[in-house]
């Protein structure tokens, strides 16, 4: 009932944010030929004190982001491509480990034949999974920090193929829906062959090194002009099993705000909600603001 509430609440924040949004933008489907754009993010935060007398915890943070996008279209063929990859770390000087903030590859592509205005028939391949190592931290008896690794590249990862309907108004706003989705969850043995019996790993039973779904996905995709100089991204991926229980639905939405500074410098907002059943059952929240130095990718080798 919560992820239907949820799905409803972000259909309805679309909508508002389309409305709301007054900046006339070119529809960038009637665009024939090859269209690329993307922007490398580096974000930081920092805090530091000395003789605090309330208390506090040095600490710095840093995140590298990459998003690029290629877009081609022409006649009624469309085919949209989105990658991004993300890697955070912070250190606390209460701890002695790196841990990450941010780690994350993904790549969403979408290929249509439009057989109405704004509508194609479509198919569409999704891949995640993350950079580095991701560890579980705790303290032993000592006192002293320990860690366990949970993940790592390609465990988990996954992979979703699909077919359906496509509707796009311009780059910037699309949705699209694959009522017959198959999906890969793979992950290393070296995380399952250990497991108890009925324990799984990201839905993966003991000994195995993947599990296969099918069932129905939506995807979309919404950027505009908040006001001036603030833009607002909104990502959403939501996923069905019809093999196991298909009312568990599977949630992975990014609200990103970019509030210009100047051409290089901005304010960022991140916050990511996410809720995968196989992971935990429970609704994973990440949130992530600081200063971000931002450079168009076209125009690196200007710089250069």
């Amino acid at each position: 009932m919560f992820l239907r509430n949820f799905f409803f609440f972000i259909v309805v924040l679309f909508h508002f944010f389309d409305c709301y949004s007054q900046q006339v933008k070119k529809d960038t489907v009637k665009f024939e030929g090859w269209q690329n754009s993307g922007k490398t993010t580096f974000l930081i935060n920092q805090t530091a004190f000395s003789n605090w007398i309330s208390g506090g915890e040095n600490s710095v943070a840093a995140t590298l982001s990459v998003d690029y996008n290629l877009n081609y279209y022409k006649n009624g063929w469309s085919w949209d491509t989105k990658m991004v990859g993300s890697f955070g770390v912070n250190k606390n000087s209460d701890s002695k480990f790196f841990k990450k903030i941010d780690d994350r590859i993904e790549v969403n592509s979408v290929m249509g034949k439009k057989f109405i205005d704004q509508f194609s028939f479509s198919s569409f391949l999704n891949f995640k999974t993350q950079f580095a190592k991701g560890f579980k931290y705790s303290t032993n008896e000592d006192g002293n920090e320990t860690r366990i690794e949970k993940t790592r590249l390609f465990s988990p990862a996954y992979v979703q193929l699909g077919i359906g309907i496509y509707w796009k108004k311009n780059n910037s706003l699309w949705v699209n829906f694959a009522p017959v989705t198959g999906r890969l969850i793979l992950a290393s043995k070296k995380f399952t062959n250990d497991l108890n019996q009925g324990e799984e790993y990201f839905g993966i039973p003991r000994g195995q090194n993947s599990r296969f779904e099918l069932g129905a996905s939506i995807s979309a995709f919404y950027k505009f002009d908040l006001v001036e100089n603030v833009i607002l991204e909104q990502r959403v991926n939501l996923y069905s099993d019809y093999l196991y229980k298909a009312d568990n639905v599977d949630l992975d939405y990014t609200l990103s705000a970019f509030m210009k500074i100047n051409d290089y410098l901005s304010t960022t907002l991140v916050i990511q909600c996410l809720y995968d059943d196989n992971a935990i059952k429970k609704l994973q929240l990440r949130e992530v603001f600081g200063l971000a130095f931002v450079i168009d990718i076209l125009e690196i080798p200007k710089i250069l």
